[in-house]
């Protein structure tokens, strides 16, 4: 069957209702966005520590991560910017079980990611419990790229990628909501994408 230059077959459409509002497929591609330049630390060299309101604050080297019982999500992620990529696959451990060897304070309701950047996002602590966040290594069955936040990144695939902070050094529990690095600059300080939370004052 004869094709006509410029004529390319569109890619199926997503699943109906499975694309947040103001969103659009990126297909393959995964555009890299970035507040702060990527650092080269060395994956032997890497640590990851939580601490703040936790009874045992505790900090695993990348060697102890890596023998922890791992956990897989596939999904979907979404960019503030609205692109979404689909049938995601990334791997690390769950969040649920490294707060469990710190053990969280009652007091504890936030937590703040912090990068080896400097860069910090705020989350509600039950953001990142009951099996909705992971710190991950791994993307598609390869290491994390760098630019993506490899080697370690935290995953919260239900909100905005900006709060799965990347080359994620520390997660620290607080009693109270404080604004992490764009918060401060105007985004929303939740980002529920299906609620399209981009920015302060969104309901």
């Amino acid at each position: 069957m004869p094709v006509t230059r410029g004529f390319h077959r569109r890619r199926p459409e997503p699943e109906r209702g499975r694309l947040p509002p103001g969103q659009y497929d990126t297909g393959s591609s995964w555009p890299v966005l970035s507040a702060e330049a990527t650092p080269h630390q060395p994956e032997e060299s890497w640590t990851f520590s939580i601490d703040g309101l936790v009874e045992s604050p505790h900090t695993w080297t990348w060697q102890e991560l890596q023998a922890l019982p791992g956990s897989t999500f596939f999904g979907d992620i979404h960019c503030v910017t609205t692109w979404s990529k689909l049938d995601t696959t990334f791997s690390g451990v769950s969040v649920d079980d490294l707060l469990a060897v710190a053990r969280p304070d009652p007091a504890a309701a936030f937590v703040m990611a912090h990068s080896v950047t400097g860069y910090t996002t705020n989350l509600p602590l039950a953001d990142v419990t009951g099996g909705r966040a992971w710190v991950v290594w791994s993307f598609d069955g390869k290491p994390l790229p760098r630019q993506h936040g490899g080697p370690l990144r935290l995953l919260v695939p239900h909100l905005y990628f900006w709060k799965s902070a990347k080359w994620l050094s520390r997660l620290e529990l607080m009693a109270e909501d404080l604004p992490g690095f764009w918060e401060q600059n105007g985004y929303h300080d939740r980002g529920d994408p299906w609620r399209e939370q981009r920015y302060q004052g969104d309901d």
